[in-house]
């Protein structure tokens, strides 16, 4: 059998899809980005009809890119944008409504309502996650609400809910596969993750028939195989994971303390700490990082709002730079006398904070700010919000020790040189950067490939795991800890209560 494995990378903006050849190798890429539709301020939809449609174009690109046919690939692996929820008829195979996506806010109400009921330490005792708009459940509950008739038919099971992966499965399949994989069913509001079920007692609060639930399945399994007529050959779908999950398997962070981080449009920080379930004091969310053979392996995740988007701000707001490359070029030329700090709260603040209501604020401006100082600030402030994670992150889990923490980092900001080393000096820790950067992309094929017994097993993948370069900690402790004051006092004063 071929080595050939296909990934599905089902993102917010756009849908990748990437062919790796036995020596886990890109051989072919497809990419196309969708339409974000904004229908009021703080909602944001997806057409699920329009992913459906870019998933078969870069499936079909990536096949031709790599050289091959559809008869030639293993297995295929899925890895999708989490929390995004789609509602479909069960006959029809039809949205009932537009895809409501994570960064959706339109539920806040409502979460503010289950909080006043003192809801939030039931959902989160089950679940791990806080109750934030952000995940799935109050989106499906909204939909069954505000869609006319939907939770009647829901109720007789007419409907089926599914994140992103579930929907494109059961698409895939022409119908056949309605599931999900436990990382995805984690991250829904719905799920015990101790127990690894549906959670009844919390369906029953948000009022979410449990007919119109997919299975659940580890992250490596059988998940269906695709429809001939979509590719030309009948594939095998054998690995699913959300995408910060995906990421952290294909960065190989197999081992209790590894931790890796991703920089995108927001940053996503999860620490495998292993068997153990580990309850956040510091308002981080306590998740499953995989689900093996039927072994769950459990993390703590920190999520930043603004990372990449800071970056885009200043080229395409403030216009101080023109491409995002040029940013580590400018703060490299920053006056180092000069201290600004920018809390990048554009859309509130993530973990540890949890502050929807906090905004953006720039201190520490004198005469002499210029456009270095501005840059070299928005570059230090994902920094420091990550300094935030780890501290976090290491409060919450005592069995781990800070002082042996490498940070194994992915996505579009690594490529800044200035900015892995700043982030290396501010965390006071290794900072490692792999040789390959799809590490989503790869995690999920890896699932797949290793499943379908062509790819190595966990140990030899991770054997293969391959370094760019390390970033090692190079500004002395009275520096770092004058920096990081600055930081805490310039978030205090932008949170909404304090």
């Amino acid at each position: 059998m071929s080595g050939y494995i296909l990934a599905i990378d089902q993102g917010t903006t756009s849908t990748r899809a990437i062919v790796f050849d036995g020596k886990m190798k890109v051989a072919g890429v497809g990419q196309k980005e969708f339409t974000q539709h904004y229908p009021k301020p703080g909602w944001v939809e997806h057409d699920p009809e329009e992913i459906w449609s870019s998933v078969l174009f870069t499936v079909r690109k990536a096949i031709e890119a790599a050289g091959i046919t559809a008869k030639d690939i293993a297995a295929l692996g899925i890895t999708n944008q989490r929390e995004t929820v789609v509602v479909w008829d069960r006959e029809t195979g039809k949205p009932i409504h537009n895809a409501i996506v994570w960064q959706d806010r339109r539920t806040a109400s409502y979460c503010e309502k289950l909080k006043r009921q003192d809801l939030e330490r039931l959902f989160t005792r089950h679940t791990g996650l806080l109750l934030d708009p952000y995940f799935s459940g109050t989106k499906l509950s909204w939909l069954l609400t505000n869609v006319k008739g939907a939770r009647a038919r829901a109720g007789k099971g007419n409907l089926c809910f599914g994140t992103i992966d579930t929907f494109l499965i059961w698409r895939l399949t022409g119908g056949k596969s309605f599931v999900t994989d436990a990382t995805n069913a984690s991250r829904t509001l719905m799920y015990n993750i101790g127990s690894n079920e549906w959670d009844r007692q919390l369906l029953d609060i948000l009022r979410v028939p449990a007919a119109m639930l997919p299975d659940v399945k580890d992250c490596a399994a059988d998940f269906g195989i695709t429809d001939p007529s979509l590719f030309g050959a009948a594939i095998p779908i054998l690995g699913v994971a959300g995408d910060q999950q995906a990421a952290t398997i294909g960065q190989a962070c197999f081992e209790r303390g590894m931790m890796k981080s991703t920089y995108g449009t927001g940053c996503f920080a999860l620490l495998n700490t292993g068997a153990d379930m580990v309850r956040s004091r510091n308002r981080l969310l306590t998740t499953i990082a995989y689900r093996l053979n039927g072994e769950t392996t459990y993390a703590l995740e920190g999520s930043i709002f603004i990372a990449g988007a800071a970056v885009q701000w200043l080229r395409d707001g403030l216009k101080t730079i023109q491409r995002a490359s040029d940013s580590g070029e400018l703060a490299a030329k920053a006056d180092p006398m000069q201290e600004v700090y920018l809390v990048p709260a554009f859309t509130g603040l993530g973990a540890p904070y949890w502050d929807p209501d906090a905004r953006g604020a720039i201190f520490g401006l004198t005469r002499n700010t210029g456009p270095e100082e501005i840059v070299r600030a928005a570059l230090e402030a994902v920094c420091y919000q990550s300094r935030d994670l780890l501290d976090a992150m290491h409060k919450d889990w005592r069995n781990g020790s800070g002082q042996d923490t490498v940070l194994r980092v992915d996505g579009g900001m690594v490529a800044s040189d200035w900015t892995m080393q700043r982030l290396a000096d501010l965390l006071n820790a290794p900072v490692d950067r792999p040789t390959i950067l799809e590490t989503t992309a790869l995690g999920a094929a890896w699932l797949a490939g290793s499943r379908a017994g062509v790819w190595p097993d966990r140990a030899g993948f991770a054997k293969a795991w391959a370094r760019d370069r390390r970033f090692e900690p190079d500004m002395d402790d009275r520096t770092r800890n004058a920096k990081l004051k600055g930081w805490k006092n310039a978030v205090a004063r932008t949170l909404s209560t304090r």
